[in-house]
């Protein structure tokens, strides 16, 4: 067809943005050095990365090594044709041992088990939560700093729902810094399951094949092991797949998870485009999906409102809070371009080539529609309605991924450490990689697993 690209001119497109990216990198970590050699307040060693230089072996290094170099051996042949219940009990259990062995690279104590237990950690807060109800009735009243009994960083930038969570493994015999992270491993690898498991039940099984290995070799892993973003991400994943699963049990099942997901992250209002953008990818029940979805969401802020806890509250004093800290510091000039290059090293660096194939890909079509418009072919808005809505999940949720991006980004309230917290929209980005010509793959995946690897290795991450 003489609309589609040609390949060759594709493979240079994608060398340029490649190198783009590489720009990007070096003048956010070449500028940041420089800011705080200058004394300006970054407050992030290794800008742009939350971190400190710090190169460094571990007891996981020769596991995440393996398990780096089989994925890009075999991992694409494995997604092409392995069973497909076979495929995600595999893509799970690497993705396991993927985040767990670079999450051991900085030790068991450093790395797993005393990640979570520091001062400006949920776990600090949940000895001293002794009744839910009261908590929830009176967490807006600490969230504010320089106060009594004003909640811990990460307690008092997220709404309640974070907080209950570490509560609730505390409650039946999981509390302390080992299972809580622990729990941040094995229940952030399952986004490796619920975003193929979204395509396949969008009708895009290959795209989510081709997707599959870049998931499981996904770089956030540096950051779900052990983060609490990492159980963000799985929490918002696995709703959005339970809603394009649908039915009534998936919409009521899928609603709940996202309205918890509300109360996981005040940014998490975002995460309703993605959601729309499933619902409309669906190819029947769209309506009846996204009512009973939205009832069960509903259903979750009413518990929270009659607990005592007002969202609305919530957002309005941790804006607040949040110019109390850091961020009133932090330079609006670098953070709002730099963030972008954080989230490079998070998804990494497959991730602009991909976004711009797909970006291609509905441009073509709509290319296509406007040729076709010719007696008797239908009116130019069908046409592109037509050509553009079949261009399916691999577009649209890759793309609604990055507007949700580009909102935060430019919201003022994300500078710096978006590494981690925008790891529930780094996922989706990757959805795009299944433009990647099947021959390319092997090449983006060691691209994938070198960015995590050299990470962990030369810096030494903190949540």
């Amino acid at each position: 067809m003489t609309m589609m690209t040609r390949p060759g001119r594709s493979r240079n497109a994608d060398l340029i943005v490649l190198g783009a990216e590489v720009a990007l990198l070096a003048a956010a970590v070449g500028i940041g050095a420089l800011l705080n050699h200058r004394g300006v307040r970054l407050y992030a060693d290794a800008a742009p990365l939350y971190a400190t230089w710090q190169p460094h072996l571990g007891v996981g290094t020769p596991v995440a090594l393996l398990v780096g170099a089989l994925f890009v051996w075999r991992g694409t042949r494995w997604g092409a044709d392995t069973r497909w219940p076979r495929l995600l009990v595999v893509g799970y259990l690497t993705s396991v041992l993927w985040t767990l062995s670079l999450a051991l690279v900085d030790g068991w104590s450093a790395g797993l088990a005393e990640r979570l237990t520091v001062q400006a950690e949920y776990l600090h807060e949940v000895p001293r939560v002794a009744d839910v109800g009261m908590m929830l009735s009176g967490f807006a009243d600490r969230i504010l700093d320089f106060q009594p009994n004003s909640w811990s960083t990460h307690t008092a930038a997220h709404p309640p729902g974070a907080l209950l969570f570490f509560v609730g493994l505390d409650r039946i015999g999981l509390g302390g810094g080992a299972a809580a992270g622990l729990a941040c491993v094995l229940l952030g690898a399952t986004v490796s399951v619920s975003v193929p498991v979204t395509l396949r039940a969008l009708g895009a099984e290959d795209a989510a094949r081709a997707v599959w290995p870049f998931l499981v070799l996904f770089p956030g892993a540096v950051w779900v092991g052990v983060s609490a973003d990492g159980i963000f991400a799985a929490v918002v994943a696995a709703g959005l797949a339970l809603l394009a699963v649908g039915g009534r049990g998936g919409a009521v099942l899928g609603g709940l998870l996202l309205g918890f997901a509300l109360y996981l992250s005040y940014g998490f209002v975002l995460v309703g485009l993605l959601a729309l953008t499933v619902v409309l990818l669906r190819t029947r029940d769209r309506l009846a999906v996204l009512l009973v979805a939205a009832a069960a969401g509903a259903a979750v802020v009413v518990a929270f409102t009659v607990s005592g806890f007002w969202w609305l509250d919530g957002y309005h004093l941790v804006t607040r809070r949040y110019y109390q800290g850091w961020a009133a510091d932090r330079p609006y000039g670098y953070w709002v371009w730099a963030n972008i290059a954080a989230l490079l090293l998070s998804v990494g660096p497959v991730a602009g080539p991909a976004l711009r194939r797909a970006v291609e890909a509905v441009s073509i079509r709509a290319a296509v529609a406007v040729r076709s418009v010719r007696p008797p072919h239908p009116p130019l808005a069908a046409a592109l309605r037509q050509r553009i809505t079949t261009a399916g999940p691999t577009v649209w949720l890759p793309i609604a991924a990055a507007v949700a991006v580009l909102a935060a980004d430019l919201s003022a309230l994300s500078k710096a450490e978006v590494e981690r917290i925008w790891l529930p929209f780094a996922v989706w980005l990757l959805v795009a990689t299944a433009h990647l010509p099947r021959g390319h793959r092997r090449w983006w995946l060691a691209g994938q697993a070198a960015t995590a690897l050299a990470v962990n290795h030369l810096l030494w991450t903190v949540s």
